[in-house]
Order: C-alpha cells, then structure tokens, then sequence
C-alpha cells in the first residue's frame, strides 16, 4: 500500500524512502532452553496435563523445548 504525500506529512516520514506497509507475521510456538523455566511457564499458565518436545535434533547438545498439551 502506497503512503501518499499528506500523509507522510502528518506522519512525519521522509518523502525519498519507500513507504510499504509491513505485513505481521505469526507468531511461533514459546520455547525454552531448560526444562525448569518450561515447567514454571506450564504451572504460571495453568497447564497440567503436558509433554515437553525438544524441537532441536537429538545429536545437537542445545535443547530448545516446547510445550505440548496431552
């Protein structure tokens, strides 16, 4: 979508940059690096019946985990 000139005024943009409307993306899953902080997340956001998924490969020594609901 293109900003037009009054506009980018009231705006306060500069007239010689191209003026688009970012489009949001969504919003990926919350992981976390430990199981302590997942299991804190999960009491916090009342979650009792979950499993914990490690999205990282199993030879990469870095866990990046992931709540699951049962």
């Amino acid at each position: 979508m293109k900003v037009h000139t009054r506009a980018k005024r009231n705006l306060g943009m500069n007239s010689h940059f191209k003026h688009t409307k970012k489009v949001k993306t969504s919003v990926g899953a919350k992981t976390f690096k430990n199981e302590e902080s997942a299991k804190k997340y999960a009491e916090k956001m009342g979650i009792k019946d979950y499993d914990l998924v490690n999205l990282k490969s199993e030879e990469n020594k870095i866990k990046k985990l992931k709540i699951v609901k049962k």
